[in-house]
């Protein structure tokens, strides 16, 4: 993963109900399943030390995201390098699956207008079907492994 910007989405397990306080939000109760998490990386290090934090537990939460991990297993990270924000057309995407839930109204979005950057689901989402949807570049990366590029081409009609 390269120190550039772009936009990411968090794909994380939870194998039992637990309760945790997310800042001002307050309690959040986790039920076993999948957890998707948006967001994007425009600082510093960009989407190479995004990720880095993300994948370890924080002493000190920033985000709310922070709060979550240590109850959360990370899984993959689904990405794209980009030059402007998409992550809330990613939010939205998200959010039109069907089998997607809000678990956390305004979670990971106190700075815009979209619902909730946190997407709940029973199965492990499909980063093909993601992609489709998106219709643009993703690569996935997986613990202990290289990057893989999905490819982009738009889904056959």
């Amino acid at each position: 993963m390269l120190a550039q910007p772009g936009t990411y989405a968090l794909v994380m397990a939870c194998a039992s109900n637990q309760r945790v306080d997310v800042g001002k939000l307050g309690r959040f109760s986790a039920e076993p399943g999948f957890y998707v998490y948006v967001g994007s990386a425009f600082g510093p290090g960009g989407l190479k030390a995004r990720i880095a934090h993300h994948a370890k537990i924080s002493c000190c939460p920033h985000w709310h995201i922070d709060y979550l991990r240590p109850i959360l297993h990370l899984k993959v990270v689904w990405y794209s390098y980009d030059s402007e924000r998409l992550e809330h057309r990613w939010a939205g995407a998200m959010s039109r699956f069907k089998a997607a839930t809000i678990p956390m109204a305004g979670f990971g979005a106190s700075d815009c207008s979209c619902q909730s950057h946190l997407f709940r689901f029973s199965r492990e989402p499909s980063d093909r079907l993601f992609r489709d949807r998106l219709k643009c570049r993703l690569k996935v990366y997986r613990k202990q492994s290289d990057p893989i590029e999905v490819d982009s081409s738009p889904a056959p009609s």
